[in-house]
């Protein structure tokens, strides 16, 4: 669970970071920078074939594989909103400051708690409900910020809308997708295995990215690639370091984010996410000398609340489900002192 959370904290950062400076040193394809969030899975193909030679454990040899129809249209299902949610994020990411685009991704939480409610039994605590309001007041403020003031220039008020609009979908989307991976492994997979883990990655990415190039080559993008790429601002060779930094790191995000899915649940896999988002704010501020207004600043402490909020519920969960198996391995061990 650590090494899951490194992962997830480090690469949701930097694959931030690395996506806004992208647009913002002359990038223009959201074709292209939703196409790098997916298709760096290769890099995890040596991991996958180790994975597949180590021996699996009694309790995944007794549990019956689900047929290759049935992943295949888990994977081709999960695979399509997740190329759908990625195109959302990148108009989100071009349109709006990080700062700003990286607080309303907190709104990712609310959305995933009602999702896990209605398909992973998730129960409400006013813990959880304290959450889900401070998270969305939270995004709610942003609407009211002043886009100018945030150095987003060339922006119109009607994009800042559109990118607004879109980041809160693709929350939306993102909840909808943990919590329909959870479902999968309690309901369908069920085993506990790495490969288990790079299945689910591997295989609905290779689906996603095969939409993201379809869409690219049909909008025409790619013919502008070339251009883009001799006009970027750092150079020809920053812009190809900066889309391959892009694509592992996004890789790195998903092995965390779904490690902790398969160990955990969705609700704390994206917690954690939530958990890492003020860092992105916070260092936009000295990478793209984003400004932290009040609203904006309010928006974050509202943010940080909420998964402090949530955080102890889980603390609190944890305590009873520790305190009733210390009582039931009492009880278990009364007839023995007895005898």
């Amino acid at each position: 669970m650590s090494i899951y959370t490194v992962f997830l904290l480090a690469g949701q950062s930097a694959a931030m970071l690395l996506g806004r400076l992208y647009f913002v040193k002359g990038g223009n394809s959201k074709w292209m920078a939703t196409l790098v969030q997916l298709a760096g899975f290769p890099v995890l193909i040596p991991f996958y074939l180790i994975s597949t030679t180590s021996k699996p454990s009694t309790n995944d040899g007794q549990i019956k594989s689900p047929s290759v129809t049935t992943l295949a249209l888990i994977y081709v299902s999960i695979g399509l909103l997740v190329a759908a949610d990625c195109y959302l994020y990148t108009i989100g990411l071009q349109y709006l400051p990080v700062s700003t685009y990286t607080l309303i991704c907190a709104s990712q939480l609310a959305f995933n708690s009602v999702f896990s409610f209605l398909l992973n039994a998730q129960k409400f605590t006013p813990f959880i409900i304290n959450s889900l309001v401070l998270l969305t007041i939270s995004s709610i403020l942003l609407v009211f910020n002043n886009e100018s003031s945030d150095g987003t220039s060339g922006v119109s008020k009607a994009k800042y809308a559109i990118g607004f609009t879109c980041t809160v979908a693709a929350s939306a989307g993102y909840g909808l997708v943990l919590s329909l991976t959870q479902l999968c492994f309690n309901k369908v997979i069920k085993r506990q295995t790495f490969k288990a883990v790079l299945d689910m990655i591997i295989y609905q990415q290779i689906v996603a990215t095969s939409v993201i190039v379809v869409g690219l080559f049909a909008s025409g993008d790619w013919k502008r690639l070339t251009r883009e790429m001799d006009g970027y601002k750092m150079g020809k060779v920053s812009y190809v370091v900066n889309l391959v930094g892009t694509a592992i790191s996004w890789q790195v995000f998903a092995i965390g984010c779904v490690g902790l899915v398969f160990d955990v649940s969705s609700l704390f896999s994206n917690s954690i996410g939530v958990l890492g988002l003020p860092i992105v704010p916070v260092l936009a501020v000295f990478v793209f000398n984003d400004k932290m207004g009040g609203v904006k600043a309010i928006s974050m402490v509202l943010a940080i609340w909420g998964f402090i909020s949530y955080a102890y519920h889980h603390y609190l969960d944890d305590r009873n489900c520790k305190d009733e198996k210390r009582n039931a391995d009492e009880v278990s061990k009364a007839p023995m002192l007895e005898s």
